[in-house]
């Protein structure tokens, strides 16, 4: 039976690459027969990645069927990933996140998990000599993946081996860092076709704090003021998508990639309470600066209060 690749639900680059890099490494390395998958719909910056390097857009997927052997990527959360993950066949995990607990398996697993940037650079330095036979397009997209969860080395996420790496597979692919990942981050500031509930789900996940569900949203851009043009559509629908999710609230922050800060949108009482409580925020309307937080895993998430 093929192995499934996939990372988490609304896929963003880091879940649409990754799942082609191993893929590729299972099939043509080590003999196994692979298949990248997406939990849904690519965002505008993973399409670009698709076009640009020439790489098929990954089968859909809902859910798996018991017993299907499966690959995890830049995910290890149950609530991250289908339904019925707990009775397929977990084969591997190989992520850059917490442990969050609670995925089952049906027998010894290899799971590598390591605090960098990127679950791409964790597959470079796994893949090792081996990344000589690696196409020039497999190569992009692990190039785009790094650079996307970096955003081009301005994350506080970001390590010396993920700027290395990434430097590395550049020189090799005779690409400009800071021209590829402009037009990277064009294509993910290019929200004009998407509805607001599309655009609270598009970079989100789950997280319970203090009792209270979020759905933590997070839209990076070089053009926040395109995406806060939109911000009395963007409240208005929180209520119904929160609702919808099983969520208690849904927290949206606007990351400007260039100027290293975020913008929360504040649409009621509780989330004025979480950004004074998490952020030491002074909020007096509709939303509030965060400056130099730009990354949900290392400085959203873990300073979250209610």
């Amino acid at each position: 039976m093929t192995t499934l690749v996939f990372g988490h639900k609304s896929p963003d680059t880091d879940s649409t690459g990754s799942p082609i890099i191993w893929a590729w490494y299972l099939n043509q390395v080590m003999g196994v027969d692979a298949a990248p998958a997406l939990l849904g719909e690519p965002n505008t910056e993973a399409l670009f990645m698709l076009d640009h390097w020439k790489l098929d857009k990954p089968q859909i997927i809902s859910d798996v069927e018991a017993d299907q052997p499966v690959v995890i990527v830049d995910t290890n959360n149950p609530a991250e990933l289908p339904a019925n993950i707990n009775n397929a066949d977990i084969k591997a995990i190989i992520d850059h996140h917490k442990l969050v607990g609670g995925l089952e398996t049906k027998g010894p697993i290899h799971i590598v998990m390591e605090p960098l940037a990127c679950t791409a650079t964790i597959m470079y330095k796994i893949i090792g000599d081996d990344m000589a036979q690696m196409p020039t397009n497999i190569k992009g997209a692990m190039l785009t993946c790094i650079l996307s969860d970096t955003l081009e080395f301005r994350s506080p996420t970001t390590t010396q081996e993920d700027t290395a790496i990434a430097q590395a597979l550049a020189k090799d692919l005779s690409i400009d860092i800071a021209e590829y990942a402009a037009k990277m981050f064009a294509a993910k500031s290019d929200v004009s076709s998407f509805s607001e509930a599309e655009l609270l789900r598009m970079d989100s996940k789950e997280y319970e704090v203090g009792g209270k569900q979020f759905r933590v949203s997070v839209l990076e851009t070089t053009s926040p003021a395109t995406v806060l043009d939109r911000k009395d559509a963007l409240m208005a629908a929180m209520p119904g998508v929160a609702t919808q999710d099983g969520a208690d609230q849904v927290l949206l922050f606007v990351v400007d990639i260039l100027n290293d800060e975020a913008t929360m949108l504040i649409p009621n009482d509780l989330t004025k309470s979480v950004a004074e409580k998490s952020f030491g925020a002074t909020v007096t309307g509709d939303t509030v600066v965060l400056p130099g937080v730009m990354s949900r895993k290392k400085q959203i998430i873990p300073n979250l209060k209610v």
